[in-house]
């Protein structure tokens, strides 16, 4: 079992950056496949970005592309959402998923969800 915990969301204006967080607890966190994903109310739960267990491999929608970048640290028990360039499109609930199995741009293939942290992004 892993429980996810995101923070960093917050307000700020658009061109700027912001760094998510999402604490896991669980000592099988390392062979977890982690992702990013994003909800606005009246909306489908969108895919942002995604990392294998390694940290090596990492997939991201193209809307962020070039702008977010996602890391982990396994020893620490800790994944990452860098996001730059940060525009009024990008506000939404963002959450922290992962899955002991193939993590893919599905919400559907993952198995663990934080509550998620808000970001807004001012024009």
């Amino acid at each position: 079992q892993v429980q996810l915990v995101e923070s960093g969301g917050g307000l700020v204006q658009a061109g700027g950056s912001l760094r998510l967080s999402c604490a896991a607890s669980g000592r099988t966190f390392s062979r977890h496949d982690m992702a990013w994903f994003r909800q606005n109310p009246g909306k489908e739960r969108e895919f942002v970005a995604a990392t294998g267990w390694t940290g090596a491999t990492t997939s991201y929608a193209d809307s962020v592309k070039g702008r977010f970048a996602i890391t982990r640290d396994n020893a620490k028990n800790m994944v990452y959402l860098q996001m730059n360039s940060l525009k009024p499109e990008d506000t939404a609930l963002y959450f922290c998923a992962g899955t002991r199995g193939t993590g893919t741009q599905s919400p559907a293939s993952y198995d663990y969800w934080g509550q998620g942290t808000q970001v807004t992004v001012s024009s």
